[in-house]
């Protein structure tokens, strides 16, 4: 499945355990060896009364808490399955409300985001509006967490940055001791952001869906945008919404491109 070009393998879990190790899920997510992902998405059963269990491992093998566009996934899967247009997804990053809107549109309730530097977290206390990072032609980003750590640099020209190069570097920064995924938004208008992500643990993404609600947060606190902005990404456009009452939603696609079967035994 895919939600904006951010790709999953999305095995199902609810009746069996699937005790998917790491060099397995690495094999998995390699694209020339494997079926090719961003990210494996395990759906497991819920003992708290949620839809379903979301575990999240990154294409290196490494868990992740939190990932937007996955959950829009499995929320359409499930609402396949039930026919119900609403669905809990809970996660390691906590319980996350999905709607279907339509056909291959979801959104999603992401919760509030965490803006102190120990709820990100950083190594030490630090000024989460403007950090003192910096590293080739990109320099004084805003962080916060929505369930996994985000650093975006805000920046005038996307073209011509060397993502791939200042990406791994940034995403392992001291600052991060859990290391980071790294926006790198381009604000077009108040209500239009063009971004790009070096996503932790899995590199270059056509989309991140905590990435973009990351962005939009930092940029409204920056005074930048509005609170709502279309999020223009490489894979689609994400529309994000940072309420009032503090809570940020995403809207957007969630689309399934294939079902298999993967032959190795786990």
């Amino acid at each position: 499945m895919h939600g904006a070009g951010n790709d999953f393998v999305v095995f199902d879990a609810r009746s069996a355990p699937l005790g998917l190790p790491a060099a397995a899920a690495r094999r998995i997510a390699d694209r020339r060896l494997g079926v090719g992902c961003d990210q494996i998405i395990i759906i497991e059963p819920d003992a708290g009364g949620a839809s379903a269990f979301m575990r999240i491992l990154n294409a290196d093998g490494t868990e992740s808490n939190a990932c937007g566009n996955a959950t829009r996934c499995v929320a359409a899967l499930i609402a396949e399955e039930t026919g119900a247009r609403r669905a809990a997804i809970r996660t390691s990053a906590g319980l996350l409300e999905a709607e279907i809107l339509g056909p291959g549109l979801v959104e999603v309730d992401m919760g509030e985001p965490r803006l102190a530097w120990g709820e990100i977290p950083l190594a030490a206390p630090a000024d989460t509006l403007h950090l003192k990072l910096a590293m080739g032609p990109v320099e004084d980003p805003a962080a916060c967490s929505m369930g996994n750590p985000h650093a975006t640099f805000f920046v005038k020209d996307l073209a011509h940055l060397p993502i791939e190069t200042i990406g791994p570097a940034l995403e392992r920064s001291r600052m991060f001791p859990e290391r980071a995924n790294i926006g790198f938004a381009l604000v077009e208008t108040p209500e239009r952001i063009r971004l790009r992500v070096w996503e932790r643990g899995a590199g270059l993404t056509l989309a991140c869906g905590s990435g973009a609600c990351a962005a939009l947060v930092n940029a409204h606190r920056r005074g930048l945008t509005a609170r709502q902005a279309h999020l223009i990404m490489d894979g689609g456009d994400l529309l994000i919404t940072w309420r009032e009452d503090g809570h940020v939603l995403m809207r957007g696609p969630a689309e399934t491109a294939f079902a298999g079967t993967w032959p190795e035994k786990i």
